[in-house]
């Protein structure tokens, strides 16, 4: 009898024991699949040597032309389950019962379960005897799992594209871990779904997460067919928002249908349109598409973009509180939400976007609204708490002409009215080149690169303008 382990990409062999009892352990680092999967996987076998020697002249005796160490299955058990079931995890693994199967079967069975990444760790151990071999499986689930989105596979819904590869994969239920050959599976099993419909294309996927975040999803989509949207409806649109809805989404025609690209334009384009009005909880569930013509080059579709409105609120009063710099009367001029009018929540962020400038004319770089909306749904009403973090005063730095003469560059500097140490105005970059320079003598056309370097530590704001002639 003998025990290996299989680490950085070869089998290593251990001395034999003389019984199980004896069997040499060796620390967990020592048994990995580096080279499948960065889980630790060991193996164990069972049984006495005389044992070992009267089955290889039985099994040569049962099966003529097999390996003196092939086996007859007789039982495969898996230990440690969480989410999947025994039989998913046994016809993943290519063994069967009756088959006659030795270490080349259960390394390459335990190899095609690691490489899935499905698995944080994996063991197996088997006994024999005249008759032939009880094989157990001992794993770890790995629950680090991200789902998949189906961004323009028009023919199928979700639901049967699911069960299409949940009948190909006998490992697949709708997430796949962000490590492993799992997901390409997947890719494999869509590309021959698509051929089985008739349908040419590629499925490709890509990671999809926050930048330099996890991954969050794996995004799959056809390549090779485009997929472009035809018409557009909004399903649960009041007929007073329809023209609004329908103007938001007209660039979207003849664009290729993705859903991923539906979604965003829900957010940026559809959903203000609701949110102008009051409806401050409308929502948009995901755009839905129906193939409208079905051709060898390319599938048009008609898209749905699903809405539930709401209720529509209307303003009753805004506070304010945080202000210190900045008096009330004079942050509240620039709001231009009415009491007792729908809340137009589009307005009140460009409006707090310009208290934001105001904040900049004197020093405060950083500061910033928070708008916390108070609702009452029985009278479909909402009050405002606008929360201002004034933060740091910043003040003018240092300031750097370069690129043209000396002479001239005085000249300039002397126009410059932003001296150092003054509260640093974030406007007055854009206002010096508009309204204050003037002629400074410069014989040739020039470009004007300015750049403000901010410094925390020092709370000031360094100006470059570098000039580079033109042509």
């Amino acid at each position: 009898m003998k025990s290996r382990t299989y680490q950085d990409g070869k089998w290593l062999s251990i001395a034999t024991p003389q019984s199980p009892e004896n069997i040499r352990k060796l620390p967990s680092s020592n048994f990995r699949w580096v080279m499948l999967y960065n889980s630790p996987v060991r193996r164990c076998v069972f049984g006495s040597l005389l044992l070992f020697l009267l089955l290889c002249s039985g099994v040569s005796a049962q099966a003529p032309g097999k390996s003196k160490l092939s086996y007859k299955l007789l039982s495969i058990h898996v230990n440690g389950l969480d989410h999947f079931k025994e039989d998913q995890v046994i016809a993943a693994s290519g063994l069967k019962i009756g088959q006659f199967a030795g270490e080349p079967e259960f390394q390459q069975a335990a190899r095609k379960l690691g490489e899935t990444g499905l698995f944080s760790n994996l063991t197996y151990k088997y006994q024999y005897s005249t008759a032939g071999c009880n094989l157990d499986l001992q794993i770890a689930e790995n629950d680090k799992l991200v789902p998949i989105i189906f961004d323009n596979f028009v023919w199928f819904s979700d639901d049967e594209l699911t069960g299409l590869l949940r009948s190909r994969l006998a490992l697949f239920e709708g997430r796949v871990p962000s490590a492993g050959n799992l997901a390409d599976q997947v890719a494999q099993a869509l590309k021959q779904i698509l051929d089985d419909k008739k349908i040419f294309g590629e499925a490709e996927y890509l990671p999809a997460g926050a930048l330099n975040g996890p991954i969050t999803s794996y995004v799959y989509k056809v390549n090779l067919h485009p997929v472009v949207v035809r018409n557009m409806e909004f399903s649960g649109a009041a007929q007073a928002e329809l023209p609004a809805l329908e103007a938001a989404a007209k660039p979207l025609a003849g664009q290729d249908y993705l859903r991923s690209k539906m979604r965003v334009q829900e957010q940026l384009n559809l959903l203000p349109v609701y949110l102008a009005r009051g409806y401050l909880k409308a929502h948009f569930s995901d755009a839905q598409a129906k193939v409208a013509e079905d051709g060898a080059q390319q599938t048009l579709v008609d898209v749905s973009f699903p809405v539930a409105s709401g209720l529509q609120y209307k303003l009753v009063k805004v506070e304010w509180a945080g202000n210190a710099v900045l008096p009330t009367d004079k942050l509240q001029s620039l709001i231009h939400l009415n009491a007792g009018e729908p809340a137009n929540a589009v307005q009140l962020a460009n409006d707090l976007e310009e208290v934001h400038k105001l904040y900049g004319t004197k020093g405060y770089l950083f500061a910033h609204t928070d708008p916390t909306p108070e609702m009452d749904d029985s009278a479909a009403s909402v009050s405002y708490q606008l929360s201002v973090t004034e933060g740091d005063l910043y003040r003018m730095g240092e300031l750097t002409i370069d690129g043209i003469p000396p002479a001239n560059e005085a000249k300039m500097a002397q126009q410059w009215q932003l001296k150092k140490g003054d509260p640093f105005d974030d406007s007055y970059l854009q206002r010096f080149f508009k309204i204050m320079y003037h002629d400074v003598g410069l014989k040739v056309p020039y470009n004007i690169i300015p750049k403000q370097s901010i410094n925390q530590q020092d709370k000031t704001v360094d100006v470059a303008l570098h000039f580079v002639p033109k042509g």
